[in-house]
């Protein structure tokens, strides 16, 4: 579970990012499940979009990633949303200290 100043730093990190998540008509389907895995395991922070035509909101999207990829929510703007990950293997981003 992360603390408000750990959310508050990935969030910082998230402007930075590229959407590279794109939640479409289908919604949250296998494929996009697959992608946020790779994307988290590669990266740790993922930001991700829903189209005009997904049947989700961007937080019911983000919720259903989360559940599917064992993720933690780090935002939600409009149809943007951030996902974030540690990674087993040694984290790349270091977070502050609760």
């Amino acid at each position: 579970m992360l603390t408000g100043k750990q959310r508050a730093y990935l969030r910082s990190l998230a402007q930075k990012e590229e959407t590279i998540l794109y939640v479409g008509k289908g919604g949250v389907t296998e494929p996009v499940t697959v992608q946020a895995r790779e994307a988290l395991a590669a990266r740790e922070l993922v930001k991700g979009r829903v189209q005009e035509n997904c049947p989700y909101t961007a937080r019911e999207a983000q919720q259903l990633l989360c559940e599917a990829c064992q993720a933690e929510g780090v935002q939600v703007i409009g149809k943007v949303f951030v996902l974030y990950k540690k990674r087993p293997d040694g984290a790349k981003i270091i977070l502050p200290k609760a």
